[in-house]
């Protein structure tokens, strides 16, 4: 299916699900394609406007991980982890005869992107990662466990669920009642009786708390040096903190961090702070790598 702007897919991941994504853009041409991957409660709508801004150049790919949004509900919540996500990663770039990626990556869809540095180093030629990093701070995860832990919750109308969202993440980037309530179309999906209900599989929720038990991800991280790489963080962020940035970019000297003022986790990245820096390292990506 297709629509003004983006043409809608599925690809099969190796268990049998079906995962979807939407294709923005050229599908050929000479600008390097883009892969957007979304957070941990998020879907591929939340990249529509940035995908938009990019489409007149390039390609812009954004699925939905397994257990979000249009892509199938796992049976197996053990397989909702950042490394099987990645491995749905990987179907979908072969499916889509893509060579090489530059990765923006949300959140969990970040995590995605330093994992990708190790398992898929040739396809990964660049990358922006969108507030977070190898540590994650205790209580914005905390918070993010508690939101997670009321996914079943059904709201009466979107406004109810727009308020719930601006409650849990009081940090996040400054909106108004409108852009609130544009999030939890998003993020949430109507019932017939139009009721409102998280477009998420509850069952990431038993495998948030067993990865809470942590897992390195320095090593993870370093994997990107050889390729440009851009680090934003909201000036608020309870997910990366400002110390933590600060390592990042010890150990990646040549790494952009941005920082977005008035913004908590995370930035929606149509911030005017983060576009030279993005603009700059898809550049430098396409200097050095030949991709069609």
């Amino acid at each position: 299916m297709s629509t003004d702007t983006f043409v809608e897919g599925y690809v099969t991941s190796q268990n049998g699900l079906s995962l979807y994504y939407r294709d923005y853009g050229p599908k050929y041409g000479a600008a390097i394609p883009v892969l957007c991957l979304h957070g941990l409660t998020r879907n591929c709508r939340d990249f529509d406007i940035f995908a938009k801004s990019l489409m007149d150049k390039r390609r812009v790919i954004c699925p939905d991980i397994r257990g979000h949004g249009n892509s199938d509900r796992d049976k197996n919540w053990r397989n909702y982890h950042p490394s099987v996500y990645v491995d749905d990663v990987r179907h979908i770039i072969s499916a889509l005869n893509l060579k090489h990626v530059f990765v923006v990556g949300t959140s969990m869809g970040g995590i995605m992107a330093m994992i990708m540095g190790v398992v898929m180093p040739t396809a990964i030629v660049g990358v922006l990662i969108n507030d977070v990093g190898p540590d994650i701070d205790d209580h914005g995860l905390d918070n993010i466990i508690s939101y997670v832990n009321r996914a079943d919750q059904v709201f009466k109308d979107w406004d109810a669920a727009a308020s719930f969202l601006k409650a849990s993440f009081p940090h996040a980037p400054a909106m108004d009642s409108d852009e609130w309530l544009r999030v939890a179309r998003r993020t949430g999906i109507e019932r017939p009786d139009g009721t409102v209900i998280n477009n998420w599989d509850p069952g990431i929720t038993k495998s948030l708390k067993k990865q809470r038990r942590g897992t390195a991800l320095w090593g993870l991280f370093r994997s990107l040096k050889r390729i440009p790489v851009v680090v934003v963080r909201g000036f608020f962020s309870d997910i990366l903190s400002g110390n933590t940035l600060l390592r990042m970019q010890d150990i990646l000297p040549r790494m952009h961090p941005v920082i977005v003022p008035e913004s908590g986790h995370a930035p929606t990245l149509s911030e005017p702070q983060v576009w030279e820096p993005l603009n700059d390292a898809l550049a430098k990506a396409e200097s050095a790598n030949s991709w069609n």
